[in-house]
């Protein structure tokens, strides 16, 4: 039987229910609040695989709840991994993978390189190899309104050409023909051609020298003749090193006569420093005489009597008798008189 609250109100078993359950609620609550506490106390281990255990010493103290005692328990668990500890793996294994990569970028770069270098290296010896065939010819006049590529398209006709340099006409002499009413365009004064193979060059040669261009009978050419000889043991290197010292030569004049510009210049406007202080000096010298000048005109007479103005004195000693002089013996007037004729 229930019993009656002092009220007459009698609890019905919907009020037993909620009893219960918070009993329960405070229960729970309270056990894992102790679970909470003991995880943290579990120690990590690492090892090399990024396998971490944790091994924790459970132990629930002794505690009273609806009025049964819990009993200490002792287990060795295994609990999954936590979030900073996952976040460490990853990372590592992040670290590990861009490695890995990087060291495999970098290995294939260097194995890049070494195969573009084993190409260049070939490809060097493979020309230096073409380059003992190659025969040049020479060309000691170059026709006005040629250049280049009309000598390459006249040229090719015969055989293969690799290079081809003409050298500009001297400025000086392009300036006279200028000024002459000349052609006014660049003009070459002489010229070099290279045949892939040396016996082309030398028929090439054997054949045009002498001979007459040709061609389009409207071309300005039309009727100057070929100038051309082959030269033989003469490669392209040569004249390059020709150009280039020739070069350097013209850059080490042009040095030399800019140092003594130099020199020059400045050995003048020292000069003109100098004039220009002595120049100054003078005027200041001219300026001061002037001043004098005019404070000595309005000067009084007797104030110019009195002579310069003494601005500082020096004692002196005064000086000493002859005494020489007075030990030597003296002739009398009487024996100088009788001797030079004296009057009687």
């Amino acid at each position: 039987m229930m019993k009656e609250s002092p009220l007459g109100f009698k609890p019905g078993p919907s009020i037993i229910r909620l009893d219960r359950f918070f009993v329960f609620f405070w229960i729970f609550v309270i056990y894992f609040n102790g679970r909470n506490i003991i995880r943290n106390r579990t120690l990590h281990f690492h090892t090399n695989e990024n396998i971490f255990e944790e091994a924790a010493v459970l132990h629930t103290p002794h505690f009273t709840v609806a009025g049964a005692q819990a009993t200490s328990t002792f287990k060795l668990r295994r609990r999954p991994f936590s979030q900073p500890t996952l976040r460490m793996a990853e990372e590592e294994q992040e670290i590990k993978r861009t490695s890995h990569s990087e060291e495999g970028e970098s290995e294939g770069n260097d194995e890049k390189g070494r195969i573009r270098k084993n190409k260049l290296k070939k490809r060097l010896l493979k020309e230096a190899s073409k380059a003992d065939k190659r025969g040049v010819c020479y060309l000691s006049r170059i026709p006005p309104h040629m250049d280049h590529v009309k000598l390459r398209h006249i040229l090719s006709q015969y055989g293969e050409i690799q290079r081809i340099y003409l050298a500009p006409e001297d400025p000086a002499t392009q300036v006279h023909r200028k000024r002459a009413g000349g052609f006014r365009g660049q003009v070459f004064s002489e010229g070099w051609v290279e045949f892939t193979k040396k016996t082309v060059a030398k028929r090439v040669a054997k054949m045009l020298n002498g001979e007459q261009i040709g061609g389009r009978k409207r071309s300005s050419f039309y009727y100057d003749l070929w100038n051309i000889k082959y030269l033989s043991k003469f490669k392209w290197d040569d004249l390059t090193e020709e150009i280039a010292y020739k070069n350097a030569i013209r850059e080490q004049k042009l040095a030399l006569e800019l140092s003594a510009a130099k020199r020059e210049r400045d050995f003048y406007l020292s000069k003109v420093d100098k004039s220009r202080a002595l120049s100054s000096i003078e005027e200041r010298l001219k300026k001061k005489q002037k001043v004098q000048q005019d404070a000595g005109t309005n000067t009084e007479a007797p104030a110019n009597d009195q002579g310069p103005k003494v601005i500082r004195q020096f004692p002196q000693k005064p000086p000493l008798a002859d005494k020489a002089a007075e030990s030597k013996p003296r002739l009398s007037k009487d024996i100088l008189a009788g001797v030079f004729g004296g009057s009687s």
